[in-house]
């Protein structure tokens, strides 16, 4: 592929939505050059949030290997008796936050577009998220804090980890006939190598 055509996908989460951030967010990633390609606004079934999540082979073991190393961190004994078990406890309160309200989903486009989406979103964790990124100036949610109530994290965003896994979420999200296809003015300053026809 293309490093200038790739394409990443991004869901405004409820929490973003709700705290009237989506302006913002889309703000973010247009100042960086990124082009929109898809935008959807609605609220998500359970069933499509769980496919979300498990069209990844192994992600309820690895997810769950993930939280339990993290309850022994902080010298917390796991709840769950294996990962598997734990990755699905995970994997209800997911379906839970993102099917409770509108999302907005939407498939950016440019050069190593999944990288560039990831260093403005910020770290998953909201309270260790870089200042700069969204999740680091925009909220202040926990690990801790989210386990206390027995709810995901309220991150506000979900970006595509990867270039490979963008390709298995945005059919997920979006018909190829959703995917719009068009030339971008700002694209001729960020990829035209010799800057031609910028001058009149």
């Amino acid at each position: 592929m293309i490093t200038q055509r790739e394409r990443t996908l991004v869901l405004i989460k409820p929490d973003g939505v709700q705290r009237s951030l989506i302006g913002e967010i889309i703000q973010r990633y247009e100042r960086a050059g990124l082009k929109l390609a898809a935008l959807k606004f609605f609220v998500p079934n359970e069933d499509l949030v769980q496919k979300h999540y498990l069209s990844f082979d192994g992600w309820l073991e690895a997810v769950g290997t993930k939280s339990i190393a993290a309850y022994e961190k902080k010298d917390l004994r796991s709840p769950f008796a294996t990962p598997v078990e734990c990755g699905q406890a995970v994997l209800k309160r997911l379906i839970k936050y993102l099917s409770s309200g509108p999302v907005v989903a939407m498939i950016w486009e440019g050069n190593q577009a999944a990288g560039i989406v990831r260093k403005i979103t910020g770290g998953t964790e909201p309270l260790t998220s870089d200042v700069g990124t969204i999740r680091g100036d925009f909220t202040i949610d926990s690990y801790s804090l989210a386990d206390t109530d027995d709810r995901a994290v309220r991150n506000l965003i979900h970006a595509s980890g990867s270039p490979s896994e963008a390709e298995k979420e945005i059919p997920i999200w979006f018909d190829k006939s959703d995917i719009m296809d068009y030339n971008l003015i700002q694209e001729k300053i960020l990829y035209d190598v010799n800057l031609d026809g910028i001058k009149e």
